[in-house]
């Protein structure tokens, strides 16, 4: 494979949310975002954005009007449906689900730790929603493979 463009990830998403300004603040408050690019439309609703959390990225945009971009939809407009879940690995879990939890997170469930044996790994993590809807799994490997 060619070497990926300076500053991005081999692979990244993207996640629609009813208000992404707001969706936006509350990723960096509660899971520790940083934002590396937002860009708003003349309206001044989101046209695009890049947050980061170490060389992780992910892109957060508006829910898309019906006729301009069907696929564009959040959770509350589909059921809560999600066809995508979320998985970031962070050097401290039980802090981040504390900070998490503090700031509103809908905790699915707590911190638990998962051994696939000594051949395999150990990680301890958590998983909740946010606001809008998005399921997130935030781990911390505690053992890797022997």
């Amino acid at each position: 494979m060619k070497p990926t463009p300076t500053g991005w990830p081999r692979i990244s998403s993207g996640l629609y949310y009813d208000d992404a300004g707001e969706a936006i603040d509350w990723l960096c408050r509660a899971f520790g975002f940083e934002v590396r690019i937002r860009v708003n439309g003349p309206d001044g609703r989101v046209a695009h954005s890049e947050l980061t959390y170490g060389d992780g990225l992910v892109m957060v945009g508006e829910a898309g009007r019906a006729d301009k971009y069907p696929y564009r939809r959040s959770p509350g407009r589909v059921g809560g449906g999600n066809t995508q879940n979320l998985m970031v690995y962070v050097d401290d879990v039980e802090a981040h689900y504390r900070r998490a939890r503090e700031a509103g997170a809908q905790i699915v469930s707590p911190p638990a730790t998962i051994d696939y044996g000594p051949e395999h790994w150990a990680d301890r993590g958590y998983e909740c929603s946010d606001p809008g809807g998005h399921h997130w799994w935030f781990f911390q490997r505690i053992r890797d493979p022997a």
